[in-house]
């Protein structure tokens, strides 16, 4: 059986993560002939659209994470599989809707279906990563050779997606919380800290 090389799955990628990048600024280049329609200021395409920015900000941040996540992930594999591959484009649709819930927190700013909305999707994407790590590591034909996914990486990725879980339920809840919610995120860093606290560097685990 031919071996499937993963350069054209990771390139087409990459593709898809640049072009949502790109649409997260299209509603900011609105903003300007609004402005200028209405005889504004200038100064008031900043002061005026202060959420549309920071939820951009905030969404190019959250991509690009995401991105070096699947970049590390991919660095180490030789290999995919039609498990890795339809998971893979479950983690693109998750990128693609970015852009139209960015857009919602623009729009809609605060409130709690937004809010939902938008950490549900970086949860699909956070969960598609742990997914794909296991694949990865649960499969050695798919590593390349010296590569392996160490129990810290795995632990990193699991908790990061659960802490995001947490964030959701936690907006259900307390929907007052909205998206400071997602400061969560620091949670499994530290987590990480004290579990591996003892444990020896290893730079063949590449988990650092």
């Amino acid at each position: 059986m031919t071996e499937k090389s993963p350069e054209r799955l990771v390139f087409f990628t990459d593709a898809v993560v640049a072009i949502a990048l790109t649409l997260l600024v299209l509603p900011l280049t609105e903003i300007v002939p609004e402005v200028v329609a209405a005889h504004g200021d200038p100064i008031e395409a900043i002061t005026g659209n202060q959420s549309k920015i920071w939820s951009f900000l905030l969404s190019f941040v959250v991509i690009g994470r995401q991105w070096f996540a699947h970049h590390r992930l991919f660095e180490q594999v030789r290999a995919y599989n039609s498990t890795l591959a339809l998971t893979n484009m479950v983690w693109l649709l998750a990128v693609i809707v970015m852009p139209f819930s960015s857009q919602m927190v623009g729009g809609f700013n605060t409130n709690q279906f937004t809010c939902l909305l938008y950490i549900g999707t970086i949860i699909v994407n956070s969960a598609c990563v742990s997914v794909m790590t296991l694949v990865v590591r649960s499969d050695s034909a798919l590593l390349r050779e010296g590569s392996v996914i160490s129990n810290r990486w795995l632990f990193t990725t699991i908790s990061t997606t659960v802490s995001l879980i947490v964030a959701f339920l936690l907006v259900v809840i307390v929907p007052a919380v909205n998206y400071y919610s997602i400061l969560l995120l620091v949670v499994p860093s530290l987590l990480v800290r004290l579990v591996y606290r003892d444990a020896p560097p290893k730079s063949a685990q590449l988990s650092e």
